[in-house]
């Protein structure tokens, strides 16, 4: 009993770690594509932001210094973003894209430039991370039977971000759903001619909202640099924000719904590091690619298969043009 309480704490606790950044990045692609802004470009927010965090971490050796760098360098390419497509109007698809391919090419550039790494940062030192923390009583309860484990092993242990993107979850929900400007911001995704209509600036509205995107989306970067990583290397989100974004399609643009399929994402994640190696009868030990494949395999099916019908916001894409 205690060896299953063991290996499901691993599993769930491994679950909340790979989830982290995909919860920030689909919240952040939320505020977004609430305000009407497709934003394809969570990928290389968060690429940008990990190599700025990396960066000044490795300079600075500081957690805090770090985690500023990353939301502002993300602070920065979200405000190319909404110039493109708020301002200027520009198809968001394409303006996203070029954020990516821009943060791909130019993080191994200047990463070789000045750590000559091939892109990569040097090993960071634990003061200039953000380190595991234990909760208060964790360690009391260290023994006893299945609580001792679930506090200590899967409520405690984790980093300060961890437990961030988790209150994000709520925070976002009554953001959106409670305050004005949540109101405003669902409305100007459905129909901006109404909101410009009322005396509210459609452009305003749009701008808060792809930064408070790159907010997100520059803690989610640096979460994956100094927190669940000791550094920087190259293309190291690995698809994570087009994970995200998908996330939050497959949870219909709704906080709650976002976060059960990053949790979902996070738990076959976790399963399947767990089935490495594993030997199957008549088959024999199962490709390691096929191991790999496994999550995201599972997660288009499953989702695809169980959330119905998603339906994006209206004005999601279309840029608006005030009527004189």
């Amino acid at each position: 009993m205690e060896d299953v309480v063991a290996i499901v704490v691993l599993i769930l606790s491994a679950t909340l770690r790979v989830a982290t950044p995909l919860i920030l990045g689909a919240l952040a692609g939320l505020f977004s594509e609430r305000s009407g802004i497709v934003d394809i470009g969570l990928e290389g927010k968060m690429l940008a932001s990990a190599f700025a965090a990396a960066t000044v971490a490795a300079l600075c050796n500081s957690a805090w210094i770090a985690l500023a760098a990353g939301i502002a360098v993300a602070g920065a390419f979200a405000l190319v973003h909404a110039y493109a497509c708020i301002t200027q109007r520009g198809n968001q698809v394409v303006s996203g894209l070029a954020l990516n391919m821009l943060a791909a090419g130019l993080t191994v550039v200047l990463g070789n430039a000045r750590f000559h790494r091939g892109g990569q940062t040097p090993s960071l030192p634990a003061e200039a991370r953000f380190m595991p923390m234990d909760l208060p009583g964790a360690a009391a309860v260290h023994d006893v039977p299945v609580l001792g484990p679930l506090y200590d092993g899967l409520i405690s242990g984790h980093n300060l971000i961890v437990y961030a993107a988790l209150g994000a979850v709520p925070l976002t929900h009554w953001i959106v759903g409670r305050t004005r400007f949540g109101l405003r911001l669902r409305a100007v995704g459905e129909n901006p001619q109404a909101i410009d209509t009322a005396g509210i600036s459609v452009a305003w509205l749009r701008y808060r909202a792809v930064l408070l995107c790159g907010l997100l989306t520059g803690i989610a970067g640096t979460y994956l640099a100094i927190a669940q990583n000791a550094g920087f290397s190259r293309d190291m989100t690995a698809g994570q924000g087009y994970i995200a974004l998908a996330a939050l399609i497959f949870g219909k643009w709704r906080p709650y719904g976002a976060l059960g399929a990053c949790l979902m994402f996070g738990l076959l994640d976790s399963i399947a590091i767990r089935l490495q190696g594993v030997h199957v009868v008549g088959v024999g030990e199962v490709p390691v690619q096929l191991i790999q494949a496994l999550p995201y395999l599972l997660t288009v099916i499953l989702l695809a298969g169980f959330i119905g019908k998603a339906i994006a916001p209206k004005a999601a894409g279309i840029p608006y043009i005030k009527e004189r």
